[in-house]
């Protein structure tokens, strides 16, 4: 396929992990409510392994790991799980929207860890632009930490967490074929899970305690590492379809989602000062991209000048 027949699937792909990816909440937040914290986020992963494992069969891709892959993978599986357990301990008591709406400042953090760490160049409008970003992400916090306390910053915890997952992957990525790469990570993440939950069950850290699920609860952890399969799947081969810059702004898509799923299953609603916040990181985050655009088109046209006209 050329490159416009590529970009419809690519942005389908993209619009059905805006839809699949809330409702990895939506099943956290009703596991959660009978399963520890610990236990849904092993769950996550022990399910997407045994999902991605017959298709890495099928497809015939070898498990091979060079030392700085399997270092790599090691670190993504580590990020996922702070990620995972921060976000899920939110929506336990935090409405899916609020957390969300908190947790998309991750796009900022990762311009911000462009700037200081990896010493990119990033021009002052879009770190003004990630400060009126985080400061939309206050307007959710504030009356999200006077009715849930400090849980309210667990979000915050999935947005640093991630940000690093994100640029860990763009590292691996060229290493590992993305399927393997979500299968190897799932199988490194459950097993890191299990010296946590046992150090929850020494330390009596209920967050961490090891119990199975009973009931409908199996069917709700089950959901969730099905929702994460799918939706992180659609977005590796959305990205595969399609141009980033073309995709990132449908992600803000995803605050609609799960606000609509929120009401529908839980009757949250985000107030107004929720919806106030959610405006301006949507607005802070759509100028980061057209900045990002108007910096790499520059950036091409000094590398491949325009031909001159013939006259």
């Amino acid at each position: 396929m050329n490159l416009d027949d590529r970009i419809l699937p690519g942005v389908a792909l993209m619009i059905g992990f805006c839809i699949f990816a809330p409702l990895i909440d939506v099943a956290s937040k009703l596991a959660a409510q009978s399963v520890p914290v610990g236990v849904v986020t092993l769950g996550r992963f022990i399910v997407q392994a045994a999902l991605m494992l017959p298709v890495v069969l099928v497809m015939g891709l070898t498990l091979r790991l060079s030392r700085r892959a399997l270092w790599l993978t090691a670190l993504r599986a580590a990020m996922s799980i702070v990620s995972t357990f921060c976000f899920v301990a939110a929506v336990k008591v935090m409405p899916i929207a609020d957390a969300l709406a908190i947790a998309f400042v991750e796009p900022f953090i990762i311009l911000l860890i462009g700037k200081l760490v990896l010493s990119e160049q990033v021009g002052p409008r879009r770190l003004a632009a990630s400060a009126v970003g985080f400061a939309g992400a206050m307007l959710v916090i504030q009356p999200s930490f006077a009715a849930f306390g400090a849980v309210a910053l667990f979000p915050l915890g999935t947005a640093i967490s991630f940000a690093l997952y994100m640029l860990v992957t763009r590292h691996l990525s060229r290493h590992v074929h993305p399927v393997t790469m979500q299968f190897q990570t799932a199988v490194v993440a459950a097993l890191l899970c299990l010296p946590l939950l046992a150090l929850g069950d020494a330390t009596g850290e209920p967050a961490l305690a090891f119990a199975l699920p009973e009931g409908i609860f199996w069917l709700w952890c089950f959901c969730v590492g099905l929702a994460a399969t799918v939706s992180h799947m659609a977005m590796t081969y959305a990205l595969k379809f399609a141009p980033s810059a073309t995709l990132a702004p449908l992600h803000y898509l995803e605050i609609v989602t799960a606000t609509l799923f929120g009401y529908l299953f839980f009757s949250d609603f985000p107030d107004a000062m929720t919806w106030a916040g959610v405006a301006v990181i949507v607005g802070s985050g759509l100028y980061i991209i057209h900045r990002e655009r108007q910096v790499a088109r520059a950036a091409r046209l000094t590398l491949d000048p325009p031909a001159p006209e013939l006259r």
